[in-house]
Parts: structure tokens; C-alpha cells; sequence
């Protein structure tokens, strides 16, 4: 069987303009991403060398680019991110990715944050 590693990228934060609301599209809001991504180990664990692992600083790349493009969901957000990371990536083979909006305008209420995750 072969061996999977998990590279963790937790809490990433980034400013993005995503939202239903004009409000948010104009002004933006706080963001953290975070993408637990699964790829084959066997060549990083046996030569140590950084074109045979997940670059999580090219991973994290990614992200803030996916992120700089507005979207109304977080849904879609997370689709976005999948879809970018696996094609720049092809040897991820499963993991999650979440977005959660920090401070979300919910009229009335003070909420911490909102998130969607996606698993695969």
C-alpha cells in the first residue's frame, strides 16, 4: 500500500471581496483558508528533496489567488479552490479545503465567523 502524507495548511488569512451583498463586494472582509491536502509520500520520505513533496508556499500561493477573485459563495469559493489546487497540483488525491468568513454581517448578531468546507 502506498504511503499518503497530509499537508496541513491551517488558519491562512486573507483579505477577499466575497459575499452576496454589495456592501461586501465593495468593501471586502477577513478570510481564513484552511487545506488539509493528501498526496503519495513515497519519493519526499525516501529523498528528501522538495520537488518530490507539496510545496505548501506554492499551495499557499494558490489560494491567495483564488481568493483575490470575488465570488457571492463561500460554496463556490471552495470549488474554486479545489479546482485550482488539484490542477496545479496533480498528485493531491483528496483532502478539504475551508473558508471561513471572519465577522460575517448578520444583521442583529455578532457571529465569530461562518465557514463551508469541502471534503473529497
Amino acid at each position: 500500500m502506498e504511503p499518503m502524507l497530509r499537508v496541513e495548511i491551517n488558519s491562512m488569512r486573507v483579505r477577499g471581496h466575497h459575499g452576496v451583498y454589495p456592501q461586501e463586494r465593495a468593501v471586502g472582509n477577513e478570510f481564513e483558508v484552511t487545506a488539509h491536502l493528501e498526496y503519495s509520500a513515497h519519493d519526499a520520505m525516501t529523498d528528501d528533496d522538495i520537488g518530490s513533496a507539496l510545496n505548501y508556499a506554492e499551495v499557499c500561493d494558490v489560494i491567495k489567488e483564488v481568493m483575490s477573485e470575488p465570488s457571492a459563495l463561500l460554496e463556490n469559493v471552495c470549488g474554486r479552490l479545489r479546482t485550482a489546487v488539484t490542477e496545479r497540483f496533480p498528485s493531491v488525491r483528496g483532502g478539504m479545503v475551508r473558508v471561513a468568513k471572519l465577522t460575517p454581517p448578520i444583521s442583529g448578531l455578532q457571529v465569530q465567523s461562518v465557514a463551508v468546507t469541502l471534503s473529497w
